[in-house]
């Protein structure tokens, strides 16, 4: 399942994917127009910018705004950027494995299965980009 954060973060993306040409966006008017608690997308937008996906401009007619071209930042990033690993256990993650406790890998099932879901779901999120979930 998709955590807050990561729905919070896509939709601030594709807010500030609509308003590409119109300069920087205020925080409180991505939280006011896109419903997300202001403290919870100050942090996310903070992690978009060390990512370099965004950058901000400080004072008079701030805000923040796209640093990369949206048809270049696939979803697969953004969601191993804000949540983690988009495999759904451990051990089959490609960025973040780690070895189940009590599994055999060589003799696990689940972990076959699970290998072909992070592979079609990533065969889908790593071809769509922002510009594919434009409001």
């Amino acid at each position: 399942m998709l955590s807050k954060k990561s729905q919070y973060a896509f939709r601030a993306l594709s807010y500030l994917v609509g308003k590409k040409n119109e300069g920087p966006v205020l925080i409180s008017d991505i939280a006011s127009e896109k419903k997300i608690p202001v403290k919870f997308l100050e942090n996310i937008l903070l992690e978009l910018k060390k990512a370099e996906i965004l950058d901000s401009k400080k004072g008079k007619g701030g805000g923040y705004f796209l640093n990369t071209d949206p048809a270049k930042v696939s979803l697969a990033r953004i969601i191993r950027l804000v949540n983690g690993p988009i495999a759904m256990i451990p051990c089959v993650s490609l960025n973040f494995h780690e070895q189940c406790l009590n599994c055999n890998q060589e003799h696990c099932g689940l972990h076959d299965v699970l290998i072909e879901v992070r592979d079609a779901s990533l065969a889908i999120l790593e071809k769509k980009t922002l510009l594919d979930i434009v409001d």
